[in-house]
C-alpha cells in the first residue's frame, strides 16, 4: 500500500502521547480511554494521521519495557484504527511496530530510521506499512552528546538520511512507501535546527516526502523567551508552531507532526485561501 498523499496542503499528523513522561503532555492521556478520547477529539479537529506513541523520546528519556509500550500503544491504536481513523505507531522497536501494523497502524514512524533496532526494516519491507525514516543518531539519554557535524548539519543529515534510504531500499522497501524526517531536537543543537528548516529543499532533493516535527519543541521556546531569557512555557508555543506550519506549507512539506491540530488547520487554510485554494 502506498504512503497517503496530500491534497492542496501537508497532512496533518496529530500527536497522541500514551505516557506519563513526554516533554509538552506526559501524563495527560496515559491510559486507554483517556488516550483514545484525545486521538477522536483530534480527528474531529481535523487531523488526517493519528501518531500514537508510548515511549518518550524528549532529551534524558529513559526507555520503558517492551511489555510496557505494547500494552500503553496496541489498545489504543486497535480502538482508533476501528473507529476509520488513519493511524501511525511512534516506535523504534520491530516488536511494537508488528503488533501495530496487526492492530491496524498504517504508518510506522521510527524516530530512529531502522538504527535502533536491526529488525525494524525487515518487519516494515514485510509488511505493507509506509515508513517514516527520521534522522537519528543516538537514544535519548545520550542524543546530546551527538550534536557535531563536521560538514554542516544539513551535509550531514542528508547523508545520513541516504545511508537510511538506501538500507529500506536494499531490504525492498518501494520508495511509495517511505517518508523522510530530518529530526529536529534529535542530536541537533536550536541552531541547527534552524539551519535544517531553511535548507529542506536540500533534504527535498532526496527524492522523498518530507516529514516536520517542530510542534512545542525547545527551539522554539528559546526564540519565544522573555526578557530575562526564560523560554516560552512548552504550551505556549502553538502560534509559532502555527507560523512554521505556513512556511513548510510553502516549501511542499508532505506532513506535519503537531500538537495544535486545530491551530495548524487553521493557519494552513488560511494559507490556502491565499494561495488560491477551494475556499
Amino acid at each position: 500500500m502506498s504512503r497517503p498523499e496530500p491534497a492542496g496542503r501537508p497532512l496533518v499528523m496529530g500527536i497522541v502521547n500514551v505516557t506519563p513522561d513526554s516533554f509538552s503532555d506526559g501524563g495527560r492521556w496515559a491510559d486507554r480511554d483517556s488516550a483514545v478520547a484525545h486521538g477522536l477529539e483530534l480527528v474531529a479537529q481535523g487531523a488526517d494521521i493519528l501518531d500514537i506513541g508510548g515511549e518518550s523520546t524528549r532529551p534524558g528519556a529513559t526507555r520503558p519495557l517492551v511489555a510496557e509500550e505494547l500494552d500503553r500503544v496496541v489498545p489504543v491504536i486497535a480502538e482508533l484504527a476501528a473507529s476509520g481513523a488513519l493511524v501511525s505507531v511512534d516506535t523504534m522497536r520491530a516488536e511494537v511496530a508488528q503488533a501495530a501494523v496487526a492492530a491496524g497502524a498504517r504508518i510506522v514512524n521510527d524516530v530512529s530510521g531502522g538504527l535502533a533496532d536491526p529488525r525494524m526494516i525487515p518487519v516494515v519491507a514485510d509488511s505493507d506499512a509506509t515508513f517514516v525514516a527520521m534522522h537519528w543518531r543516538a537514544h535519548a539519554e545520550h542524543m546530546d552528546s551527538f550534536t557535531t557535524y563536521p560538514d554542516g548539519v544539513v551535509a550531514g543529515v542528508r547523508r545520513e538520511l541516504a545511508e537510511r534510504l538506501a538500507a529500506l531500499r536494499a531490504a525492498g522497501v518501494p520508495d511509495e512507501r517511505i517518508v523522510v524526517d530530518p529530526g529536529l531536537g534529535f542530536a541537533k543543537t536550536a541552531e541547527h535546527n534552524w539551519e535544517l528548516l531553511a535548507a529542506l529543499d536540500e533534504l527535498a532533493s532526496l527524492g522523498l516526502p518530507l516529514l516536520v516535527g517542530a510542534s512545542r519543541k525547545g527551539f522554539l521556546g528559546r526564540l519565544l523567551a522573555d526578557a530575562d531569557g526564560v523560554p516560552r512555557p512548552v504550551d505556549q508555543r502553538e502560534h509559532a508552531g502555527s507560523a512554521l506550519a505556513v512556511l513548510m506549507a510553502q516549501q511542499g512539506v508532505w506532513g506535519l507532526r503537531v500538537h495544535d491540530v486545530r491551530a495548524t488547520l487553521d493557519a494552513l487554510t488560511v494559507w490556502q485561501r491565499l494561495e488560491g485554494g477551494a475556499r
